[in-house]
């Protein structure tokens, strides 16, 4: 058989398991990369044979030629030696989510191992309530791995964002376009007008700084913290930690289920905060919004920032009636049906429509669009 044809057979050999009804070819090398297919059937077939069972309608083929059989940490060390790292890291988010291969986040070298990206964060957050000792200590600094990173990505843009507002009565050492004070600049310059060549020469540019407000506005953000809402426990967490370090704002962070927990004195280290996350759990709105109507002191300076999907767990009427006194106090209520890069959420819609109609700003919207509304109010 033409060696490229019998590739393309065994490549969908590999999509359809060890059920099909012929078997690899095992002659030779299996492709012109020496592919090793069989050991890529061994891989695959540990993971993904979860989904096929004699309940299901499907017969498992007898016969003991099949290899010894995989652990999880030699499957993993064999899946990383032979496929590509976005492949691997795909079979690695199918193991933890779809099928729940816990002993990847309770093993401490099989942790340690994982590559620290946002999925290995979120499956963290879920699973660490089984996590003990040296294991969750490891956790942790995967989590401060991956925050840290988070910030870097998300911290210049909000910190240019929210303190763009210049300052005319203050110089900047940061020299652009933007900042530049052209009046200042003329004026300050006038000496050096040459009256011969009739030409203004200009010696030095002078630049505004941003405004350091006396009177920081109140940011009060309150996140439903069910299992729906993880993405946006995660950014909102980190947004609240970077909002905590601007001098312009004056930062208060909650979670809540059908409990409130006030994290506002954790805002310094985002990654004790998200470890004391609790996930899941039902939901009571009105009684956070509640919680939080008790933080504002002075409402004309205050954004309440609501991060949920909007599914009350009790009478859905008191918690429009909480919204309603929250704007009718003066304060601003921005309710996110989403925080996050990932697209459309999914949430009460009619709900978000009647918040929207008594006056609440509703949108699912990123961490960076979330910085520019913010610096829009306090301009």
């Amino acid at each position: 058989m033409n060696r490229s044809v019998q590739e393309n057979l065994n490549r969908w050999r590999l999509i359809l398991g060890k059920s099909a009804d012929e078997g690899l070819s095992t002659t030779g090398h299996y492709s012109s990369d020496h592919f090793e297919y069989a050991e890529a059937d061994e891989i695959l077939d540990y993971l993904y044979n979860r989904e096929y069972s004699e309940e299901q309608g499907y017969r498992q083929k007898a016969g003991g030629r099949g290899a010894t059989q995989l652990t999880v940490p030699k499957w993993l060390h064999q899946m990383r030696t032979l496929f590509p790292k976005q492949t691997a890291e795909i079979l690695e988010k199918q193991a933890l989510d779809r099928y729940g291969l816990s002993e990847l986040l309770t093993d401490k070298k099989l942790l340690e191992s994982l590559e620290p990206n946002m999925n290995l964060l979120k499956n963290i957050m879920q699973f660490k309530g089984r996590m003990k000792g040296a294991v969750l200590k490891s956790a942790k600094e995967i989590v401060r791995k991956v925050v840290e990173d988070l910030q870097r990505q998300l911290e210049s843009n909000v910190r240019m964002t929210i303190n763009g507002k210049r300052n005319r009565y203050s110089s900047s050492t940061v020299k652009s376009l933007r900042n530049l004070n052209i009046k200042k600049t003329i004026t300050r310059n006038l000496k050096h007008y040459d009256k011969a060549r009739s030409r203004f020469v200009i010696d030095r540019l002078y630049f505004d700084g941003n405004v350091q407000s006396c009177n920081p506005w109140e940011v009060i953000i309150g996140v439903d913290e069910s299992g729906s809402m993880l993405d946006s426990v995660i950014y909102s967490s980190v947004m609240a930690s970077i909002f905590y370090k601007i001098n312009a704002l004056r930062t208060r962070l909650f979670i809540f289920d059908t409990q409130v927990v006030d994290l506002s004195d954790r805002l310094d280290d985002p990654v004790d905060l998200l470890m004391s996350v609790q996930l899941g759990g039902g939901t009571h709105i009105t009684k956070a919004l509640r919680y939080g109507e008790t933080m504002i002191e002075n409402p004309g300076r205050t954004m309440f920032i609501l991060v949920s999907d909007l599914e009350e767990g009790y009478p859905i009427q008191h918690m429009y009636r909480a919204c309603k006194d929250i704007i009718d106090s003066g304060a601003k209520l921005f309710v996110l049906t989403a925080l996050n890069f990932e697209g459309e959420a999914v949430y009460n819609r009619q709900a978000a429509q009647t918040l929207a109609n008594m006056g609440a700003h509703v949108a699912a919207i990123t961490p960076n669009e979330l910085a520019d509304w913010i610096a829009d109010t306090i301009r």
